[in-house]
């Protein structure tokens, strides 16, 4: 065997020959260019001024394209500079641009980062277009108002278990009609159990009885004191939330521009069940009138959920060119590491995706639907556990939004029924395929056991 001559190979050819990068730092940013120029690298600082520098330098060297690194969020107000002086920008996964060893300073980070867009060797994270980045800004800020405030529901169940006022023994939710009355009253000054009884919802299962024996407190200032505040501060994080949901509704019909799809055409709502922490406005209509489809017509799918996953993965899914490439970058396809032609694991990779957390919350509710998902998901269950169940659940559940999104696909459940009959006859037609590979034929039992036994 001859060795090849390094003459011979091809060599890589230059792709952006325009390219720029950049190591982001918290207080300082190391921008490189092409290192043919006579100054190929410049420290720049992370105010905002300095980031128009930057840009400006960039625009006076040539450069078109630039890629970072996603560096906590320091990368943020450097890419919307960036983008807004015009520039293509690349978001990196760090894990897939790590340094050769020997490569140890900001300045050969930067250099290094650079040579590989130059040729094209990077591959951009996902970001989805201003209005879309807009929505989901707002849905974050939500889920995190929603965060604080499920602290501050804890904190006046513990004060009320200081005081042994078991109201949450009594109702399902301590945030209900009936509780929000009692506890408001408690606060006020009202100490009578059948006073208090009397606030019951009448939607309430608990008898007043039982609501006034669970009332008998020990009425201590302190405690009292303390279910007064987190009563404040829980009202005013439901204040922020609301506010949140006006600026939802804004980004929603700003998003609606040019498409306005018409509503009449919206299918009848499949489940009236109010969503708890839903947004405060018609979310299924407006997301409609967007998008042109009903994904809460896919089972697990309501409109809460629907609106965060539009948030993550934007509108049409067009960045990705087929459902295998959604479902891979979500972390919900199996893995394919293969070595000498041996499947060595077919696991799926690890991912913090919100998005791919949401599909796997879904699997989990539909569970116990008599749908054919949850059909799907039992059977597996069964089988393979519970874990590779939720996972291949949202897989299939991802596909259905994404044919939605980008195709869409009008999803009509065949039911539990249909599936697990499609289901038998598969395993069936498998069986009489094996049985004649071997020489045998396939026949079925009579349906009367005593026919069989005879």
């Amino acid at each position: 065997m001859t060795r090849a001559k390094s003459g011979s190979m091809d060599a890589l050819s230059m792709v952006n020959p325009r390219a720029a990068a950049i190591d982001i730092g918290s207080t300082m940013h190391m921008a490189a260019i092409d290192p043919n120029a006579d100054d190929p690298v410049r420290a720049f600082g992370t105010f905002t001024g300095d980031l128009h520098d930057m840009a400006r330098w960039f625009k006076a060297s040539g450069v078109t394209s630039v890629a970072m690194e996603s560096t906590g969020v320091y990368w943020i107000p450097a890419y919307e500079v960036l983008e807004g002086h015009g520039f293509h920008v690349i978001l990196v996964n760090a894990r897939y641009a790590k340094n050769v060893p020997g490569r140890k300073t900001d300045v050969s980070d930067a250099a290094w980062l650079q040579r590989l867009h130059s040729y094209g060797l990077l591959r951009g994270s996902f970001r989805p277009e201003a209005g879309v980045a807009t929505l989901r800004a707002y849905l974050r800020q939500r889920e995190r108002l929603i965060e604080y405030t499920a602290s501050h529901i804890q904190h006046m169940q513990k004060a009320l278990m200081e005081m042994n006022v078991q109201l949450h023994h009594v109702v399902s939710d301590i945030t209900g009609a009936t509780g929000m009355r009692i506890i408001r009253a408690i606060v006020a000054g009202e100490r009578s159990p059948g006073t208090l009884a009397e606030m019951r919802d009448i939607r309430c299962h608990a008898s007043a009885e039982t609501i006034c024996a669970a009332l008998s407190g020990n009425w201590r200032e302190e405690h009292i004191f303390a279910l007064g505040q987190s009563l404040a501060l829980y009202d005013f994080y439901q204040t922020k939330i609301l506010e949140c949901d006006r600026k939802l509704e804004i980004a929603l019909k700003a998003l609606e521009v040019g498409r306005e799809h018409d509503i009449q055409r919206l299918p009848k709502v499949r489940t009236k069940t109010r969503q708890v922490n839903a947004p405060d406005f018609e979310v299924r209509s407006a997301l409609y009138r967007v998008l042109g489809v009903d994904l809460t017509q896919i089972h697990g799918i309501g409109p809460s959920l629907a609106l965060k996953l539009v948030g993550e993965c934007g509108t049409d899914l067009a960045a990705w060119p087929s459902s295998k490439h959604f479902t891979s970058w979500l972390c919900l396809a199996p893995g394919n590491k293969i070595s000498g032609g041996k499947l060595l694991s077919s696991k799926t990779r690890r991912s913090s995706s919100r998005a791919a957390a949401l599909l796997r919350l879904a699997a989990i509710t539909i569970g116990r639907g008599d749908t054919a998902l949850g059909a799907f998901y039992r059977r597996l269950s069964a089988r393979a556990g519970k874990a590779k169940a939720v996972t291949a659940t949202a897989r299939k559940i991802a596909v259905l939004f994404y044919n939605s999104l980008r195709y869409g696909m009008a999803y009509q459940d065949p039911g539990a029924s249909q599936y697990e009959e499609r289901y038998r006859s598969r395993v069936v037609g498998n069986l009489q395929r094996r049985a004649k590979a071997f020489g045998f034929s396939f026949q079925a039992l009579p349906a009367d056991p005593e026919i069989a036994v005879s």
